[in-house]
């Protein structure tokens, strides 16, 4: 009851108290007086909430699963701009450029006026720095954030008064590195203040690990492999016994459903609740999920066909369609005869199923099992909620599907016939015990992973295989593998195909790990950036569906690798220089 206090006072601190959109147009006509806010414990901890209510902005991290869809890894229409993005039809004037930009500097303001003002505060000095060191790990994930869409960006600190300054806030660009110091600095100070853990009616609210993590995360992106290493280090072997206790949830399944999602493999998460009337909860169903999930949802994102070909082997063999169903890869009859069922004339059951629909889900329970876990594949099932109740679905290609008859529909070809696959992952199963009425497609309680520790631990992979350690680099990858509802063979572990002993090689399954392991998180997009691979990987790519028909065609240039500051940005503060490629 303690979290959904929380969240409930962060929603009515964030929508009535510290409400405000980054528009320099607009004095602020809501402000909170020193006269009568800024007084007690439980106000400055009321301010922070805003602060953590700000993640679920639209452009921050709402919906940041369908970055995906710019990646190789997913596939989608109309989802929040990705769709125009993945195209390379935008420009800084397109609104997904605008809101993320206007969105992040919000929370930062809301960070900011906390630290001002908490500062000042006469109250218990643990609370007053475990406060403003919460405050302090949230703008640096905001500007972090910020950093890896734009570069360097103007810098605005608690000594802003947003107040006196509201109309004046034209500060020009930082550079990249002292963006990324100002990060290190709020980090740092983070790390200082907040505990390893918080008692169970705060869980939730960033901790010293999430701080760790955080930086960690900041160095591996700026190449600082060594001491990125030494900040996972400390979270994953706790040296000085700080009691962090992370571990790899038994069931990956369960990460992404209330059951596991506050277990002790999320370091920081965006934290959710939902019931009849109320509800802070995540976009999932709306985006995920489908005409099936929760009455009707839109499906935007989705899964690539490419990321479900990634899956590999039970025994860790790359996966080749040819292998199970011989001809799949060279003959379109082949295909339609494992992919294409026949309804019965009044559409309500299926009268045929396709002649190779057994070696179809024969070859299913031989693939790495994060792939069902992660996708609702053809000719699986999905419980569904239909006419206001929970009713078992079957994903079946077929003309004439429809989901009142009991079947899962691409929502967006409603005719059945396009060959796609969609997400499991996130997407709420009926009704999820009562807990969540048809009408709250935005409002899922399940918390939204910002760092988990499966990711610590295949970054603390990749720092060791860029030092060269080759065998603790594996040891890692070999960890996130052998999770228990996972349980592939470890890399060297025997056949050939299992062999990774250089650099490049361990590269690569380092790079496959993080594609299978985090579908609809999305880390996808800004590890290919980030890898410097975005261009080669997702210029003139052909997004395909499973017959090979092409959907749309990719496009990204060098100019992609950073996002257009704003064009409406720069026409309100003359000193924002755009990034290169963009004028």
């Amino acid at each position: 009851m303690k979290n959904k206090y929380i969240l409930c006072l962060a929603a009515l601190v964030a929508s009535v108290a510290i409400t405000g959109c980054y528009d320099l147009d607009r004095f602020p006509q809501q402000q909170l007086s020193p006269g009568t806010f800024w007084k007690t414990e439980e106000q400055a901890k009321q301010a922070v909430n805003a602060c953590y209510s700000a993640m679920r902005n639209n452009e921050l991290y709402s919906t940041y699963f369908g970055m995906d869809c710019l990646s190789d890894i997913g596939f989608g229409y109309d989802a929040k701009g990705y769709w125009d993005i993945s195209r390379g039809l935008w420009t800084p004037r397109t609104s997904a450029v605008r809101n993320r930009w206007k969105d992040t500097y919000d929370a930062i303001r809301r960070t900011n006026e906390v630290i001002r003002n908490v500062q000042s505060m006469e109250i218990d000095e643990t609370v007053k720095i475990q406060t403003i060191g919460e405050a302090k790990f949230l703008r640096a994930l905001f500007y972090f954030f910020l950093m890896n869409h734009f570069g360097g960006v103007p810098i605005y600190d608690e000594k802003t008064d947003y107040n006196a300054d509201y109309m004046n806030l034209l500060n020009p660009r930082s550079s990249l590195e002292e963006t990324r110091t100002f990060v290190m600095g709020d980090l740092e100070d983070a790390i200082s203040a907040l505990p390893v853990k918080w008692p169970d009616a705060d869980k939730g609210r960033a901790t010293k690990g999430a701080a760790f993590s955080l930086r960690g995360k900041v160095y591996l992106y700026a190449k600082e492999y060594a001491k990125a290493a030494a900040d996972f280090e400390e979270v994953v072997l706790d040296p000085a016994g700080q009691g962090y206790g992370y571990a790899l949830y038994p069931e990956y399944a369960d990460l992404f459903t209330t059951k596991g999602h506050r277990s002790s493999e999320m370091i920081f998460s965006i934290q959710t609740f939902s019931e009849i009337g109320n509800g802070l909860g995540m976009p999932y169903a709306h985006f995920l999920g489908s005409n099936a999930t929760l009455g009707t949802s839109w499906n935007n994102v989705m899964p690539s066909c490419d990321l479900v070909d990634m899956y590999e082997c039970k025994d860790g063999k790359p996966f080749k369609w040819d292998d199970f169903i011989p001809g799949f890869s060279e003959s379109e009859e082949v295909r339609l005869k494992t992919l294409r069922a026949t309804l019965s004339a009044d559409k309500t059951t299926v009268a045929a199923y396709p002649e190779y629909r057994d070696q179809l889900l024969a070859m299913y329970d031989r693939r790495d099992p994060r792939m069902q876990q992660t996708i609702i594949l053809p000719y699986t099932h999905y419980l569904g909620l239909i006419g206001g109740k929970n009713k078992d679905t079957e994903f079946v290609y077929a003309a004439g599907v429809t989901t009142t008859n009991g079947f899962v529909v691409v929502n967006r070809y409603n005719n059945g016939m396009n060959y796609l696959y969609l997400f499991r992952k996130f997407v709420p199963r009926g009704d999820e015990n009562g807990t969540i009425p048809s009408t709250y497609r935005s409002n899922i309680p399940i918390d939204f992973p910002i760092i988990r520790y499966a990711d610590v631990l295949l970054m603390l992979a990749e720092c060791y295989n860029e030092e060269g350690r080759i065998e603790d680099a594996v040891k890692y990858i070999n960890m996130v593998r052998s999770r228990p509802s996972t349980n592939l063979p470890g890399i060297n572990s025997g056949p050939d195909w299992l062999e990774a002993r250089t650099k490049e090689s361990v590269f690569e399954r380092i790079r496959h790990e993080r594609a299978v392991e985090f579908p609809a998180e999305g880390l996808r997009y800004y590890d290919l950036k980030r890898w410097g691979l975005a261009k080669e990987v997702m210029n003139n790519r052909d997004i395909k569906d499973i017959m090979g028909s092409v959907k749309y065609t990719t496009k990204f240039e060098d100019k992609d690798y950073l996002w257009p500051i704003p064009g409406d940005e720069i026409d309100k503060n003359p000193q924002l220089k755009q990034n290169p490629g963009w004028e």
